[in-house]
């Protein structure tokens, strides 16, 4: 069991990541126990709410109450996650998300937290699962910490379509390569203090190391990540409304079939630290 609240009964799901908090929709609208969840994100990576029944309206509400919203995103602070695209234009990119990754490794603010909610499910896959890149951090190994402590690694776009797509058109890599890569360090050191691994996807290659070396480094650190110990897999039902720390983990969605109809509601908060 985590912590409780007058108002937030708090269940922690494994002993590293992810925790069930029960509450009432009013209580989280309020914004009363805003602090008590950010603190509870932070440390548990990934907390969920079940069985509240919300609006679109009421989950953008209770994101305002948590953090600021990133601006552009979808219609009225709900962006529609679908594998088909007469749902969303960009399904074929969101195909992307099925490999572990954290959001806004490009952007000089990484994304603070993400907020999904299940608005229809596919009848087999479809979970989420999540890994907590500070613990996964503070378990490595002293000579694993002093070998990569100073280390940076080049995030691309480019390099994540690889995953989707292992032999793009000359087209498609032109297209790609057209968006800015960015340099950053494999360990994040926060404004806490804290450490946590940066990887994912998106991460082409270390500098100043061989390029065998380099993928050899990121498969073996990811590996190393997305242990079950670190790992929350979450099984979704109708109405969930779940919210991860997008600066101290990673997440990939399971396959499901396209045409499942699967639905999900995104509501980002903006980044608040800095990643240089």
């Amino acid at each position: 069991m985590g912590l409780t609240s007058a108002q937030l009964d708090i269940v922690d799901l494994t002993p590293t990541i992810g925790s069930e908090i029960r509450t009432d929709i009013d209580t989280l609208l309020s914004g009363g126990e805003a602090a008590n969840i950010r603190e509870t994100l932070e440390q548990r990576g990934v907390v969920f709410f079940r069985g509240l029944d919300i609006s679109d309206e009421q989950q953008v509400a209770i994101a305002k109450t948590l953090g600021s919203l990133v601006q552009n995103e979808g219609e009225e602070g709900i962006y529609k996650i679908s594998l088909d695209k007469n749902v969303n234009q960009r399904a074929e990119y969101l195909k992307g998300s099925l490999f572990w990754h954290f959001d806004g490794s490009l952007q000089p603010y990484p994304n603070l937290a993400t907020l999904l909610r299940a608005v229809k499910l596919s009848e087999t896959g479809g979970e989420t699962e999540f890994c907590n890149t500070y613990a996964a951090y503070d378990d490595l190994p002293q000579s694993d910490k002093d070998l990569i402590a100073e280390l940076r690694v080049v995030h691309s776009a480019e390099r994540s379509q690889y995953y989707v797509t292992p032999e793009m058109s000359y087209d498609e890599i032109s297209f790609w390569q057209k968006s800015p890569t960015k340099a950053c360090p494999m360990v994040w050191t926060h404004q806490s203090g804290r450490k946590s691994l940066l990887l994912g996807a998106t991460a082409d290659y270390v500098i100043g190391l061989p390029v065998e070396e380099s993928r050899a480094l990121l498969a073996r650190l990811r590996d190393w990540a997305t242990q079950p110990q670190y790992v929350y897999r979450h099984g979704w039902e109708v109405g969930d409304l779940l919210i991860w720390d997008n600066t101290g983990t990673m997440h990939r969605a399971l396959p499901y079939a396209v045409d499942s109809g699967r639905l999900m509601h995104r509501t980002i908060l903006a980044g608040e630290e800095p990643l240089q």
